[in-house]
């Protein structure tokens, strides 16, 4: 990242409307932006023990806020919504309706990002933690099954330009991914044959996701962070899937 540009450092989730976002953000105020991308846990960690990022933008609203109570950052801002979502291979037979079943086939290899490095892997296990109420057990036996695929600093990386969660399917990895809807999208557009299954309304998981502005950080960092909220930004982020705040 360049040291004199405004380090963007958010969650993978973001990349692709994140980077659209910095393109349209130099152009209207001037000022550069680096950006850096990985598990929102991770990223946050690095930031708290000295690694710089003046702007962090997180899957959730946890970490921001952590970083905001331990006085290293301002306040923290809602800015997107997602939410959760299942990617399934080809040919699986699942519905939103029958897909609890298939998530506890012992047959059916379940992926997941990794929890407390990862909100998206918190959030597939919150959702676990619904179906218990459907199906007293189903908890213990999801988590234990569940295969941590993505989110860790040692996790696997695709080639360039992949949806990691698309091809950990194709590779045969995982037969349902359960990740954010627009990582579920994407990977449907580089893999056509995946399934996108929504969520039926009782294991269904919300996403807020948060960002915060570093102390030190320069002004341009505050006015990125306006510009990520504005309609402007607003309108780049919906049109990667995310719910805009505004």
């Amino acid at each position: 990242m360049a040291a004199n540009s405004i380090q963007l450092c958010a969650a993978g989730s973001l990349k692709a409307a994140l980077t659209d976002i910095a393109a349209a953000f130099e152009s209207a105020i001037g000022a550069g932006v680096a950006t850096h991308f990985g598990p929102s846990g991770l990223l946050a960690a690095d930031i708290a023990s000295g690694a710089r990022g003046d702007v962090f933008a997180s899957a959730n609203m946890r970490y921001p806020q952590a970083l905001h109570e331990a006085g290293a950052s301002g306040r923290v801002r809602h800015f997107a919504r997602n939410e959760l979502c299942a990617l399934a291979r080809p040919g699986l037979d699942v519905t939103a309706e029958r897909l609890l079943d298939r998530m506890l086939d012992p047959q059916v290899k379940l992926g997941t990002s990794t929890p407390r490095a990862d909100p998206s892997g918190d959030y597939a296990f919150e959702c676990f933690g619904k179906a218990d109420a459907v199906r007293p057990g189903a908890r213990a036996a999801l988590e234990k099954k569940a295969l941590k695929l993505v989110g860790a600093g040692d996790s696997a990386a695709p080639p360039a330009g992949r949806i990691v969660y698309g091809w950990h399917i194709d590779e045969g990895r995982a037969d349902i991914f359960l990740t954010y809807r627009t990582n579920a999208l994407a990977a449907q557009q580089q893999y056509p044959g995946q399934q996108v299954v929504e969520l039926p309304e009782v294991l269904a998981v919300g996403a807020d996701y948060g960002l915060t502005v570093m102390n030190g950080a320069p002004a341009e960092a505050e006015q990125l962070a306006d510009f990520i909220l504005s309609a402007h930004g607003q309108k780049i982020l919906a049109a990667f899937g995310f719910v805009p705040v505004k």
